[in-house]
């Protein structure tokens, strides 16, 4: 795309490909915990399509959409390594609360007490609602523990092109049967939590409504299905 003087038409390719960063930034949204601002993550990515626009070269055989893809991608990414939405400290106390949950469920035969876990985390029942709260943004559609046991950055296994997708894995259906399996033996509350959210789509403050409690107490309750859920199934696999 050129100027009539011969020079490339910089805002004319901005304005064709901008509804290309903002597909890429709605797609990783779904990966990412609700304090992610999808409008922080297209101003991110136009800055990979500028990038691209500079770094392009027609003759390697590639697409330019392709490899903006590519360069806009890996902006975001930057991006939100940069600002540490999800610090390595709350991934490690989620698969602490994931692997206490398993321990006592596999001692006891039942669904953990929130006491229990407390108690076996060595922390009071009020430190343990709080790193439930800090787990919010681990969803259960990440799965990080599926893919490897090492500490490389948390975003490469969700947001990259790798070869194993959450939505593949979902789409196995020995794994859909466990996970099935694994909700249908929630407690009572977590599972309507569950349901009430995924399958009703209601807010926290609806749920809330729902069972009488506060958006917090809905948040540690799902927080606490989903790190249920992940022991189970890590274990599982």
């Amino acid at each position: 795309m050129y100027t009539a003087s011969g020079l490339t038409d910089t805002n004319g390719q901005i304005a064709l490909y901008a509804p290309l960063v903002k597909r890429i930034a709605h797609h990783m949204m779904a990966r990412l915990p609700a304090n992610v601002q999808v409008e922080d993550l297209i101003q991110t990515g136009m800055l990979g399509l500028l990038d691209a626009m500079q770094r392009f070269d027609a003759s390697q055989g590639a697409q330019f959409e392709t490899y903006a893809s590519q360069r806009i991608r890996g902006a975001i990414l930057d991006g939100l390594r940069a600002n540490d939405w999800f610090p390595r400290e709350v991934r490690r106390n989620s698969r602490r609360i994931e692997d206490a949950m398993h321990q006592i469920e596999q001692r006891m035969g039942r669904a953990a007490l929130e006491r229990e876990v407390a108690e076996e985390l060595g922390v009071t029942l009020e430190e343990y609602h709080k790193l439930l709260l800090d787990a919010r943004g681990n969803q259960l559609i990440y799965y990080d523990d599926f893919e490897a046991d090492g500490e490389e950055h948390f975003l490469d296994r969700h947001c990259g092109d790798s070869a194993s997708e959450p939505l593949e894995v979902l789409e196995n259906e020995d794994f859909r049967r466990e996970l099935a399996r694994a909700i249908s033996n929630l407690p009572e509350r977590e599972k309507l939590v569950m349901a009430l959210y995924y399958d009703e789509e209601l807010n926290l403050k609806e749920i809330g409504e729902v069972l009488g409690v506060g958006e917090s107490r809905v948040c540690q309750l799902h927080s606490q299905a989903i790190a249920r859920l992940r022991g189970k199934l890590k274990n599982q696999r």
